[in-house]
């Protein structure tokens, strides 16, 4: 028990120690001067720069410069079409993926038919009439599993897609 109590103080101390000490009080001539000199910075040269708001900037004379330019953006990105091969193929795996997720489905439903005593949506596959070892509940678990999986590659490779730079209608 005091070794908790000794491990909490010692966090407590580290996290006092990494937030630095705490700041003292100024006097309010101190803090007019510091904020001043925030609104006005001062360029090299000794000339303060005006910062100008939205209230004061039909004062402005002469050209006004923004920061951020909209025609050179930073994120400027090539429009080159993806590679039509890697989009076919990664479209036929997503087809394959969504059919087995599919699959999965009407199983679940017909396990949970059978579990609930009514027939199942498939009349070739008797449920009645096979026999499995393992229980329904076990079953129906391995296929929710199964589905989230597929999901989970499913989401993996569009994401890889979309950083290929394949366009989601390519995919559809």
């Amino acid at each position: 028990m005091l070794s908790a109590v000794s491990q909490v103080l010692a966090l407590a101390l580290l996290a006092v120690s990494l937030n630095g000490p705490l700041p003292a009080v100024q006097d309010s001539s101190a803090t007019k001067q510091s904020a001043d000199s925030q609104a006005h910075p001062v360029t090299t040269d000794g000339k303060a720069k005006k910062v100008w708001t939205n209230e004061n900037l039909s004062d402005a004379t002469g050209p006004v410069s923004v920061v951020g330019d909209g025609k050179h953006s930073a994120k400027s990105k090539d429009n080159a079409p993806a590679d039509a091969n890697y989009v076919a193929n990664t479209k036929k795996q997503l087809e394959k993926w969504n059919a087995q997720i599919a699959d999965a489905d009407k199983e679940l439903v017909d396990l949970k038919n059978f579990n609930s005593g009514e027939p199942g949506t498939n009349p070739a596959r008797q449920l009645h009439k096979s026999y499995n070892t393992e229980p329904v509940s076990q079953q129906m678990k391995k296929l929710e599993d199964k589905k989230k999986e597929l999901q989970g590659k499913i989401d993996a490779l569009l994401d890889e897609a979309r950083k290929k730079g394949v366009l989601p209608g390519q995919l559809r």
